[in-house]
């Protein structure tokens, strides 16, 4: 299969990537920490003015009409800023379930989901609207109709919580595809912070000096830096198929985003590791920011199925004996 991006899906990414460079930098993620609101302020609001939010929404109901090849490289731009914001959730995963609804497409209303497996939804108490798991698809509520408990999490500007339904009618969608959309959303951020991490590295190891020289000029650092970028170059490529696969219907969707989501965490893992021996003790400070990106990584690499389930889901498909994936 020959593949490449279009002007205009490149163009979309530098515009998203000019947008969280002025509005989301590190002060923004670290202030998410300790907010009221974990979130990160206005870039949420410039992604809705944007259409972001809305891309997978019809024109029909106030969103762009365009698809997840369309939609992937905003979102590993959305990872590279570590945007505080349920974007995944919301623009990825419950805008199709909630193909109707022009507020969530205009993001009039946050929405987000606990559709991973784990039972909790990040930022849900900021959210209007909060997806779950229902009998028959996908059951929304309103924030007033659930009780939320704050769970603790490795990445204080992700928070999460159980989601409790009160007693009451619930309006349930079509949920088909939601958990492979996640998987693929958060495996496309992982691309973006494992790319954050790199290039936080480098620029560190250029100006460190041991023995009077760069210690990025030692053959170690070099050999751990090209490990890490050799992972990421190999998660690339899969998570975009994975992207085409979905939107195209391909009958092996499933399996090639978990091809992708394990890859991506593997490789986001493979280079918090790297990127923290080769900072030093100064990798391990709060101040410092690498800690910011490394935490979603770690995060994120955990949710939507880790890069274990995935394996073992691929080797299901392969008829391999459990466990040999």
């Amino acid at each position: 299969m020959r593949f490449a991006f279009t002007d205009d899906q490149l163009a979309f990414r530098d515009a998203v990537r000019d947008l969280l460079d002025r509005e989301c930098p590190p002060a923004v993620v670290r202030d998410a920490w300790t907010n009221d609101t974990g979130r990160s302020g206005a870039a949420w609001a410039h992604l809705a003015d944007m259409g972001v939010l809305g891309a997978l929404a019809s024109e029909a109901h106030g969103g762009l009409g365009l698809t997840l090849v369309d939609l992937v490289l905003v979102l590993e731009e959305t990872g590279y800023a570590a945007l505080p914001e349920p974007i995944v959730e919301h623009a990825a995963v419950t805008v199709p379930i909630l193909e109707d609804s022009t507020a969530a497409a205009a993001g009039r209303v946050t929405v987000t989901a606990a559709l991973d497996g784990s039972g909790l939804a990040p930022w849900a108490d900021t959210a209007e609207l909060i997806v779950l798991p229902g009998e028959t698809g996908a059951a929304v509520l309103a924030r007033a109709d659930v009780a939320l408990d704050r769970r603790e999490s490795v990445d204080g500007a992700r928070r999460l919580f159980a989601v409790h339904p009160r007693a009451g009618p619930q309006a349930v969608r079509p949920a088909l595809g939601a958990f492979e959309r996640g998987a693929l959303g958060a495996a496309a951020q992982l691309l973006g912070l494992n790319e954050r991490m790199l290039d936080l590295t480098v620029a560190y190891v250029a100006e460190r000096r041991q023995f009077g020289v760069p210690v990025g000029s030692f053959q170690a650092v070099k050999h751990h830096l090209a490990d890490a970028r050799l992972g990421l170059e190999f998660a690339r490529p899969l998570v975009y198929r994975a992207a085409w696969s979905l939107t195209h219907g391909d009958p092996d969707a499933a399996v090639h985003v978990s091809m992708a989501k394990a890859q991506a965490s593997d490789a986001a893992r493979l280079t918090g590791r790297q990127a923290l021996q080769c900072h030093g003790a100064i990798g391990y400070s709060f101040e410092y920011d690498l800690h910011l990106y490394l935490k979603r990584a770690w995060a994120l690499a955990a949710t939507w199925g880790d890069a274990r389930w995935h394996r073992a889901q691929i080797g299901q498909t392969l008829g391999l004996p459990s466990g040999s994936a």
